[in-house]
């Protein structure tokens, strides 16, 4: 992979775990850690589910079940799946 498209994954993914952050804080969610690993990259993944069907995972978390939102709860959260190379 050449170096500046890695770079540039990087910088989405960290900027989408920045936005979900500030969407999700003021509904007083607690959160469990920091927005990346302590190998630098960012955990945050989204996937397109369905038609109108969301799932959120954390990619150091394999294991975990992912949060699962609609197209509608995702914007109100002021999320936006493009920045994660997606589309609504």
């Amino acid at each position: 992979m050449e170096m500046q498209t890695w770079r540039d994954g990087r910088v989405k993914a960290t900027d989408a775990t920045e936005a979900i952050r500030a969407a999700l804080a003021p509904l007083g969610l607690p959160e469990s850690g920091g927005n990346t690993h302590p190998d630098g990259e960012a955990c945050v993944t989204l996937a397109k589910i369905g038609p109108d069907a969301w799932a959120l995972g954390d990619s150091k978390r394999p294991d975990a079940e992912p949060l699962r939102f609609t197209t509608a709860e995702l914007d109100a959260a002021g999320v936006d799946p493009a920045r994660f190379d997606l589309s609504a």
